[in-house]
C-alpha cells in the first residue's frame, strides 16, 4: 500500500506543478498558479501521515516506509529547486520568458555547482534520517524497523560517495572541452 501511495505521492507532485504552472503561463491566473505551487508541501505531509499511519497500524517496516521518508527529505532540500527548474522552462517555452541557463560544466564555476548540489543532498540526508528516527522511534520495536536502519546505512553511503565525487571537482576541476574544428 504504501508503495502505491509514493507514486501517487509523485505523480500528484508534478501535476501540482505543472497546474501551477499552466494556471501562471497559459491562464495568467497568478494566484492560483502560485496556491497551487505552494501546496505541493502538503503531498509529502500526506506522505508522512500515511507512512506514520501504517507503521503505528503494526506493519512491519519495509524499504517503502524508508523510501518515504528519503522522498520526504529529497523533496524539502530539493523541492524548490525543482519547481524553478519548472517554472523556467515552462516560462521560455509558453510565455516568451528567457532561455534557462544551463549548470556551468567547467572550472571553478561547475566545481561550486558540485558542492552546492552536494549540501543540498545533506539537508536531504538530515531531513530524510530524522524523519526515519522518529519512525523508528514512533515503533518501539527494533525488529520491526530493522529495513528503516538499512535504508539510513545505504543512503548514508550514497552521501559519502556523493560527497567525494562532488568535492573531486573543486581540486581536480573539469577542463573545458576544445572547439571541434
Amino acid at each position: 500500500m504504501i508503495t502505491a501511495f509514493i507514486i501517487a505521492c509523485e505523480v500528484g507532485f508534478w501535476l501540482f506543478v505543472i497546474a501551477g504552472l499552466a494556471a501562471r503561463y497559459l491562464l495568467r491566473w497568478k494566484k492560483l498558479g502560485a496556491f497551487l505551487l505552494i501546496c505541493t508541501p502538503l503531498i509529502d505531509l500526506a506522505l508522512l501521515i500515511a507512512a506514520a499511519y501504517d507503521l503505528r497500524g503494526g506493519a512491519e517496516a519495509t524499504m517503502a516506509h524508508g523510501i518515504a521518508a528519503v522522498y520526504i527529505g529529497v523533496s524539502v532540500a530539493f523541492g524548490h529547486r525543482m519547481i524553478k527548474w519548472a517554472d523556467e522552462r515552462f516560462a521560455f517555452r509558453f510565455a516568451g520568458g528567457p532561455a534557462p541557463a544551463g549548470k556551468p560544466k567547467s572550472g571553478k564555476a561547475h566545481a561550486r555547482h558540485e558542492r552546492i548540489a552536494w549540501l543540498h543532498h545533506l539537508l536531504a540526508f538530515a531531513v530524510g534520517s530524522a524523519i526515519l528516527y522518529g519512525m523508528i522511534a514512533m515503533t518501539g520495536e527494533a525488529a520491526r524497523t530493522e529495513a528503516l536502519l538499512g535504508t539510513m546505512r545505504l543512503w548514508s553511503l550514497i552521501v559519502g560517495i556523493d560527497f567525494l565525487i562532488s568535492f573531486s571537482y573543486t581540486f581536480w576541476p573539469r577542463k573545458e572541452k576544445e572547439a571541434v574544428r
